[in-house]
């Protein structure tokens, strides 16, 4: 009979877990042997204990010596089984912790190959939740799995031995109680899964929201949009309770459920046991042996029940990790791609069609020739295809038809890593790491000297304010650049390639967070740096590209126009009534 969705699902995703698991096979044995040695051990001692109760047949008929021996002997065998228990539960810590760190990595290492489609499609707070809480939930699951479940199943099969040397008739009863157990465990189990599914996605859905809402709070604040987030959290944040709800209260009946199972094998075993001890088939001393071994059979089956929940919890945490995983990677790069150690800076497109989705069309028959040193600046509505262009030019999509060549090599033979070193990008959106002002102008080129991050700083006009900063340079800056201002984010982002100083350039808006003043200067300074080199500029202010050799203007996906901006004003096309749109006189 064929497994249902969920089920074959549910197996895969097992299958996968033990072949990160099966790596540590060795670390596996050895706690596989360390928990029969500590079952062994631990139910050993109740043998001494009845044969400790046998020793004392009553007043004054108490076998000292023989008492004394079996004391000597419960010690040792206490002593060793916790050294053992401690050895095989810093082998499960080390096997469980070492299985989570290499998932961890697997995940965030993917997510760099992962296309730039992948990001823009998915919210970054439920990728996070992928990486960080669902790989914990799985620890949790693995770890409960390591501890108890070898040594649960140990512990059943070894009091069925031990249980079967002293009375096999009491053994028979306590076996024909067993499938209570299993019913309940199965029964809750069932019930749980579906519920920890719906928890974890949930909480990514949560965390997405919760990231979204922080990174954007001015937003939210400046257009009074508190309550409508508050709305929207409280909605999932319910939906989630309410699972958790459910998913707590199936996985809260195990232990009362199996308790009871316990209590009634416990009072199956005293009763018949006391009616075999008067009868004399069964000594006092083999009677409490029993009556232990009775409590140890039945403990196995409330950790295994527990841990039965916890795995689903684990199972369902670890399938969405093993999703993003799975994602669909960056096609790699062909084994004959060049390498583009310094590019003229030669730009062609040539029909170029492309679309984010295949349903609705946005760039169709582009051409277009840049020559080397020539400063192309792209203008148009907002959604004609600008940042698209862009896009295309850095390889972060691929062109679904035509080709774009860069000196004279479509790029898509040109190796990413080679193609991207040879543009700098200065974006309208800043951002910078949680480290050093230093490190942050540096962080495309670690190894530059102090002296050219200098010169970089001062040529983007940031040199003053970074020196009037707590530790200048050395100045930690917090997450996206702390409390810095926009301005001086986006000039620390224009130092950064100035340091740099690629044979192409890319400037999205690179000044709009800038006063005029300080853009007056950066302009003399983008001047001087665009100097020999092909350069894209965005800009929605047309003032600040009268000067570039050629203007592209985009309209739904297509140049419709391009010159220069004397050309363009004198056809007095779509360009011209843009331009004299943003500079009408009232």
């Amino acid at each position: 009979m064929r497994k249902s969705g969920k089920n074959e699902k549910t197996w895969h995703t097992m299958k996968r877990i033990l072949q990160e698991v099966s790596q540590y096979r060795i670390l596996v044995a050895l706690s596989i042997v360390f928990s029969a040695f500590s079952v062994v051990g631990t139910l050993y001692i109740p043998i001494l204990i009845g044969r400790a109760v046998d020793n004392i047949l009553g007043p004054g008929q108490v076998n000292t010596a023989g008492l004394t021996a079996i004391l000597k002997q419960m010690l040792a065998v206490a002593l060793i089984t916790a050294v053992v228990q401690w050895l095989k539960n810093h082998i499960n810590n080390r096997v469980t912790y070492q299985v989570v760190e290499n998932l961890r990595t697997k995940a965030f290492n993917h997510i760099q190959k992962l296309p730039v489609s992948y990001v823009d499609s998915h919210p970054s707070g439920d990728i996070v939740s992928r990486i960080i809480t669902d790989t914990d939930q799985f620890s949790e699951g693995l770890l409960m799995g390591f501890t108890q479940l070898f040594t649960g199943v140990a512990t059943i099969l070894g009091t069925l031995l031990f249980m079967l040397s002293i009375q096999p008739i009491i053994t028979l009863v306590v076996v024909a109680m067993t499938p209570i157990s299993f019913f309940v465990a199965k029964f809750i189990a069932k019930r749980t899964f579906v519920m920890f599914k719906h928890q974890s996605e949930t909480r990514g859905e949560i965390t997405a929201l919760t990231d979204e809402m922080l990174g954007n709070l001015k937003v939210v604040k400046a257009f009074s949009h508190e309550e409508e987030a508050k709305k929207s959290f409280n909605e999932i944040n319910g939906r989630l309770a309410g699972y958790s709800m459910q998913a707590t209260f199936f996985s809260s009946i195990v232990n009362p459920s199996t308790r009871f199972v316990n209590a009634l094998v416990y009072a199956a075993v005293g009763g018949i046991g006391s009616l075999l001890a008067i009868r004399g088939f069964i000594s006092v001393g083999e009677l409490t042996s029993f009556l232990n071994y009775a409590n140890q059979y039945t403990k196995p089956f409330n950790e295994i029940s527990g841990v039965i929940t916890e795995l689903q919890n684990s199972i369902a945490s670890a399938a969405r990790v093993f999703e993003l995983i799975d994602e669909e990677p960056l096609r790699e790069d062909s084994p004959d791609a060049r390498v583009l150690d310094h590019a003229q800076g030669h730009v062609d497109m040539e029909h170029v069609a492309f679309s984010y989705t295949p349903d609705r069309e946005l760039i169709r028959d582009l051409n277009v020739r840049v020559k080397p040193g020539q400063r192309a600046a792209i203008v148009g509505p907002t959604g004609c295809g600008k940042t698209t262009l862009i896009n295309l030019l850095m390889r972060f999509y691929e062109v679904d038809e035509g080709s774009l060549k860069i000196d004279g090599t479509d790029n898509r033979e040109i190796t990413r890593e080679s193609l991207r070193a040879n543009f700098g990008m200065v974006l309208q959106e800043t951002w910078l790491k949680s480290c050093t002002v230093r490190e942050n102008i540096a962080y495309g080129r670690p190894d530059a000297a102090e002296e050219e991050v200098i010169r970089a700083a001062k040529e983007a006009h940031c040199h003053s304010f970074i020196q009037k900063m707590p530790q200048g340079y050395d100045t930690v800056l917090g997450e996206d650049g702390g409390m810095l201002s926009q301005g001086q984010k986006q000039l620390l982002c224009i130092a950064r390639v100035m340091l740099t100083l690629p044979p192409m350039l890319i400037l999205d808006e690179a000044t709009s967070s800038i006063d005029t003043r300080t853009e007056l200067k950066i302009q003399n300074a983008f001047a001087k740096m665009m100097e020999g080199r092909t350069s894209f500029i965005v800009a929605h202010r047309l003032s600040t590209i009268k000067e570039a050799d050629v203007i592209l203007v985009m309209r739904d996906g297509d140049i419709v126009e391009q010159g220069s901006h004397e050309e363009l004003m004198r056809k007095n096309g779509f360009y011209a009534s843009l331009y004299n749109a943003q500079f009408a006189q009232s």
